[in-house]
């Protein structure tokens, strides 16, 4: 499988995905923790479609100590015992703002309210961000077919 567009040698779209991981360097060097990060993005990715972030995710989780069984589990992370209350409300909080147009007044105030029990204000900003960024990598990427299995770790630092 070809990707529609070639997004890594359209000087245009070099300018923008350059802008879009500078964003993101925010949340690389916020307080949320490493895990949740990767655990949102490969959970808002799988919500998506989008098999390149989710390769992604997966990979730099496993470079970063993640666990087969609690990747293997994020897709069920309701009926999983393996995440934090923490972690558990992050991904909440990840699902419905993925899953925005889905419900007439987004994120319902109960989900907010859960994950302002586990994270600071600037966390919350970093979980927030991190659910727009990855949201608009997934779109991307959805959108020109960019195919995935290739990814090494640490490959875009």
């Amino acid at each position: 499988m070809d990707a529609r567009l070639n997004l890594f040698g359209s000087p245009l779209a070099g300018k923008f995905l350059k802008h879009v991981v500078a964003a993101g360097q925010v949340v690389t060097d916020s307080g949320l923790p490493a895990a949740t990060k990767e655990l949102v993005s490969l959970r808002a990715s799988q919500i998506n479609g989008c098999g390149f972030c989710t390769d992604i995710h997966t990979k730099e989780a496993v470079a970063a100590g993640e666990t087969p069984v609690r990747l293997n589990m994020v897709a069920v992370w309701r009926e999983a015992t393996v995440f934090t209350e923490a972690e558990r409300a992050a991904l909440e909080l990840a699902e419905e703002g993925t899953r925005i147009a889905d419900a007439a007044g987004g994120v319902p105030d109960h989900v907010w309210a859960n994950a302002a029990k586990h994270y600071d204000e600037e966390q919350l900003s970093a979980l927030v961000a991190l659910i727009a960024l990855i949201n608009a990598f997934n779109r991307l990427n959805v959108i020109v077919q960019q195919p995935a299995g290739d990814y090494q770790p640490g490959q875009f630092k």
